[in-house]
């Protein structure tokens, strides 16, 4: 779909910055931020944000997902993780003391034959990280915006895996240490299309 077309779609789908109905305080608290404190992550609560993943759930219980990550002061990895991404994440993505890669398995162990739902599983432990990550008082941001050819070379991933998204990991920094142009988009109020626009009680 053309960016015309998406944004003509977009302006006319009401959206809304409040929480309409009740839910977690955990989901009411996480943002996708850029701007990250320098502070290191412990390393228990690096091993929890990954305990998180585990108890997500899966299809056949396979728990497709793959981790690979480094901390700021790992330089040889966190270097071959940072260099496949876009310029554009590169610029807020250097001051994040964790950084992320996530994988899916494409095929069940056990069977042997393609998992098609690698990627959606792969997505419900993203998200489990995330709030998980959110309870410790750090934000995430996931991103799709890098070279997944360099990503496969940087890393040797095997053609086994699917690559899924980059996520960026840390305590909350100082919006005004950003670029600019990221400036407002950070502090901006979050805004979600209202229920109305994508639940149905109903047929298409």
């Amino acid at each position: 779909m053309r960016t015309l077309e998406r944004e003509l779609i977009n302006e006319a789908m009401e959206k809304s910055s409040s929480i309409e109905h009740p839910v977690l305080d955990l989901i009411k608290k996480r943002r996708s931020v850029r701007a990250f404190s320098s502070e290191p992550i412990e390393a228990d609560k690096i091993n929890s944000l990954f305990e998180a993943t585990r108890w997500a759930p899966s299809s056949s219980n396979e728990q497709p997902w793959v981790y690979i990550y480094a901390t700021r002061n790992q330089s040889e990895l966190w270097d071959k993780l940072f260099e496949p991404l876009n310029d554009s994440n590169k610029v807020w993505v250097k001051d994040a003391p964790l950084l992320i890669l996530s994988l899916a398995r494409k095929t069940f162990s056990v069977y042997g034959s393609m998992n098609e739902h690698a990627m959606y599983d792969l997505g419900g432990a993203n998200s489990f990280l995330s709030l998980q990550a959110v309870e410790f008082g750090m934000q995430v941001r996931q991103m799709a915006g890098f070279n997944s050819g360099k990503v496969v070379q940087n890393l040797n991933i095997p053609d086994t895996y699917e690559v899924g998204v980059y996520i960026a990991v840390g305590y909350p920094g100082d919006p005004s240490n950003l670029p600019d142009k990221l400036k407002q988009r950070e502090i901006a109020p979050r805004e979600r299309f209202l229920q109305q626009e994508f639940v149905m009680n109903r047929t298409f």
